[in-house]
């Protein structure tokens, strides 16, 4: 397992909680890979909608 600095573990989360509404403990049930996973998939839709992509 590996094991990343705290900053960035608050930073996802922080992310998609603000974008999806999430809760805490949802968030800390996923996997990394899975919160990279839809982080970049908010991106996504943000750049879409700023007409970025």
């Amino acid at each position: 397992m590996k094991v990343y600095a705290a900053t960035d573990l608050r930073s996802e989360i922080a992310y998609i909680a603000y974008h999806f509404h999430w809760s805490h403990n949802e968030l800390l049930d996923m996997d990394h890979v899975q919160r990279r996973t839809y982080i970049q998939s908010i991106s996504d839709i943000n750049q879409l909608l700023e007409g970025r992509t």
